[in-house]
C-alpha cells in the first residue's frame, strides 16, 4: 500500500515536470495592456519590456526589484532607449529582493495605478511562479498575462524551479502566503 503511494506520487512529480517544461511558452502576440512589469534578474527582459514599450502596447513598465543605486538615465544608456521614455513612462521599483517581493511591489504599483491587465515579461523558466506571486498578490482582481523571454535554461535551473513552484503552491495552498 505504501510502495503504491509513493509510486503514485512520483509518478505525478514526473508528470508535473514534464507539464511544467512543456508550458514554457512563446512570447505573447501584440496585444495591449494597462501596464508591463519586469522584474529583474535575467538576460532578455528588460530589452523584451523597453520593446514593448517602443511599440506603446502599454502606457507605463515597472521594473521591480532594481537596485536602489541605479538611476534612470543609467538604464536608458544601456539598453540604448530614449532618456524620455524613462522620464514618461517607466517606474523603478527599488523594494523587492525576490520573486515573492516582486509580486507585492508590483500588486502595490497596479493598485496605486488601477490598472485592470498587466503584461508580465520574465524568463519562461520563471514564468510559472513569478505569476503565481503576482496573481497571490493582486487576489486576481487584475489580469495578468504572461511574455516570457525564451531562454535555453540548463535542466538543473529547470529541476530547480519546478521545485520551487511546488513549495509556494504547497504553502499558498496551506495558507501561509507570508
Amino acid at each position: 500500500m505504501i510502495l503504491r503511494a509513493l509510486s503514485f506520487l512520483a509518478l505525478a512529480y514526473a508528470l508535473g515536470f514534464v507539464v511544467f517544461m512543456l508550458g514554457l511558452g512563446q512570447p505573447l502576440d501584440d496585444r495591449r495592456t494597462d501596464a508591463i512589469v519586469v522584474p529583474t534578474g535575467g538576460a532578455g527582459r528588460i530589452d523584451r519590456g523597453l520593446a514593448l514599450m517602443e511599440d506603446k502596447r502599454a502606457d507605463r513598465m515597472l521594473i521591480s526589484g532594481v537596485d536602489p543605486s541605479v538611476r534612470p538615465i543609467e538604464l536608458a544608456l544601456e539598453y540604448r532607449v530614449r532618456p524620455a521614455l524613462f522620464e514618461c513612462c517607466i517606474d523603478l521599483g527599488q523594494e523587492a529582493i525576490d520573486t515573492r517581493s516582486n509580486g507585492d511591489e508590483t500588486a502595490d504599483w497596479v493598485r496605486k495605478r488601477g490598472y485592470k491587465s498587466v503584461r508580465l515579461v520574465t524568463a519562461d523558466w520563471h514564468m510559472a511562479r513569478a505569476r503565481l506571486e503576482l496573481d497571490n498578490a493582486l487576489d486576481g482582481a487584475v489580469e495578468v498575462v504572461g511574455d516570457p523571454v525564451r531562454t535555453n535554461a540548463r535542466f538543473a535551473t529547470l529541476f530547480d524551479e519546478y521545485n520551487k513552484l511546488l513549495i509556494r503552491r504547497v504553502a499558498l495552498w496551506v495558507g501561509f502566503a507570508g
